[in-house]
């Protein structure tokens, strides 16, 4: 039997449907991924197109895809979405989030009753050059046009190790527990476990990309697409389970590398702060975090950002096996963006929905038993936006 739990939320919204298409190699085009993922949310949520006012695609492109106008895309999922308003959103890695949050933002506001919100990337047709260069726009063009993402998280992992000492053991343990996390989730790009030794020395099959970053310190190219349906809280009934935001903050910091303290994430740990400031929660009340790892420093320096360790002293907690299932706070069940994948577009609602799917009972292999409350932590650039929600369950 289900229960619906009091409100405690900062906002008026729920999650009363999820949807998430495999991560990998696809050959589903931009739209069918779309489609897919709105589909399967659709009927999670077991409402029709015509029941959802208006619809939200986080995707970030970049010249990834020749479709530069494709929030309308949505609407071939269903003929009751013919005429609703399409929106796309673009915040570099944090795209998915953006569409996410715009969609609370027009709930709140009472324009609209439901929503529907898709993130999606196509990646996997392009060399990794390509795929490369289009991410690279993503960085502040003035002072690191031509420097590629894998040399602006090396920066941040050398300036670390300057300051505390070489991370790279902990970098490696963190894509070890991810790899592993990968193979309880169907959904998962990569599922093949990574050896410690492997992933600590440089070969053929890990060579380095950006000193310190070796190929296993970097999340993967990857197609897929996530989808959620949001509706006002006050309509809990209608719905068979649903899933609450506690908190939602972004902060976006300065976008050039020069102004910023690379041995320091500034701009999450802001918006941690102010997550659970507005959640009334310190963060031994997280039972979870799906966290975004683009790069196995961004983990670890995430640790920090979000309280879990005091500055310089991540690397202990993760080879204590604080991170890991049955730890004091695992992150990253589903794989993380280093296994799970990271379809750039989708990657910040993939993380609702898992997170939303852990927190009723339906995560299925990935499952914590007592699931709680649960964080997700989207970034967009080189920490430059960052996306907290704090997520509760309402109806399970």
């Amino acid at each position: 039997m289900s229960t619906i739990r009091p409100s405690t939320a900062a906002t008026g919204a729920i999650i009363v449907g999820t949807g998430h298409t495999r991560f990998g190699r696809l050959s589903e085009t931009l739209e069918e991924l779309i489609v897919a993922a709105s589909r399967e949310a659709l009927a999670d949520a077991g409402i029709g197109g015509d029941a959802v006012d208006a619809v939200w695609l986080g995707h970030f492109n970049s010249g990834m895809v020749a479709d530069g106008f494709c929030s309308s895309m949505i609407l071939g999922a269903d003929e009751g979405l013919r005429y609703k308003p399409a929106i796309r959103c673009e915040n570099a890695c944090a795209s998915g989030a953006a569409a996410v949050y715009s969609a609370l933002d027009a709930l709140a506001s009472g324009r609209i009753d439901v929503a529907l919100v898709v993130g999606v990337e196509k990646m996997t047709h392009l060399d990794t050059e390509a795929v490369t260069r289009s991410l690279g726009g993503a960085s502040y063009q003035r002072e690191e046009n031509g420097v590629s993402f894998p040399e602006i998280f090396a920066r941040y992992a050398r300036a670390y190790s300057q300051r505390y000492g070489d991370p790279t053991d902990a970098m490696a343990r963190i894509a070890v527990k991810n790899h592993h996390n990968a193979l309880a989730n169907p959904l998962a790009h990569m599922k093949k476990p990574l050896e410690l030794d492997f992933c600590l020395t440089v070969s053929d099959r890990n060579p380095m990309i950006a000193p310190p970053l070796k190929v296993t310190d970097c999340s993967l190219i990857t197609d897929g697409a996530a989808a959620i349906v949001l509706t006002r809280r006050d309509r809990v009934g209608e719905y068979r389970h649903a899933v609450g935001f506690r908190a939602v903050e972004q902060v976006s910091d300065l976008l050039p590398l020069s102004r910023k303290d690379l041995a320091a994430f500034e701009g999450p740990q802001r918006a941690f702060r102010k997550a659970y400031a507005a959640a009334g929660i310190t963060v031994n009340d997280i039972d979870f975090a799906e966290v975004h790892d683009c790069f196995t420093i961004a983990e670890l320096m995430t640790l920090e950002a979000m309280g879990l360790a005091e500055p310089g002293q991540a690397s202990a907690i993760v080879r204590e096996g604080q991170t890991e299932r049955g730890g004091r706070l695992p992150v990253n069940l589903s794989g993380g963006l280093k296994a799970k994948g990271h379809p750039v577009g989708a990657t910040g609602v993939s993380m609702h929905v898992l997170a939303a799917r852990q927190l009723t009972g339906r995560a299925g292999d990935m499952q914590l038993d007592g699931a709680e409350l649960g964080v997700c932590f989207n970034m967009g650039g080189g920490a430059v936006t960052s996306c907290v929600s704090v997520l509760e369950p309402v109806k399970a």
